[in-house]
């Protein structure tokens, strides 16, 4: 979920929950752009169904007090798996040659 942030009264920084992206997703998820593109790719139309759940989450986080929804917006970033792993130097040395030492080999 995107959040901005902004700064409460005690100085700490609180992230503002907005739905308009979940909205806009399941608006444009009904549109005649989308599903024939659905139908052309899938043979079948969608049905949006995660489209209202993002939409139904977003909007039941907004009915929740402002620390639990911090709570929970850090669980679930920390649930994410990670795109990249780090490497130190010589980690990265060894799998690069792993994978591309054999085109040194003549």
């Amino acid at each position: 979920m995107s959040g901005e942030v902004q700064m409460s009264s005690d100085k700490q920084p609180r992230r503002g929950l907005s739905c308009t992206a979940y909205f806009d997703a399941l608006w444009f998820c009904y549109s005649p752009v989308h599903q024939m593109q659905q139908y052309y790719r899938l043979g079948t139309l969608d049905n949006c169904s995660k489209k209202w759940s993002g939409l139904v989450d977003c909007l039941t986080l907004k009915t929740k007090r402002s620390s639990e929804v911090e709570e929970i917006l850090e669980a679930r970033e920390k649930e994410k798996p990670q795109l990249w792993s780090t490497r130190t130097p010589e980690e990265a040395a060894a799998y690069w040659n792993g994978l591309f030492d054999h085109l040194n080999e003549e």
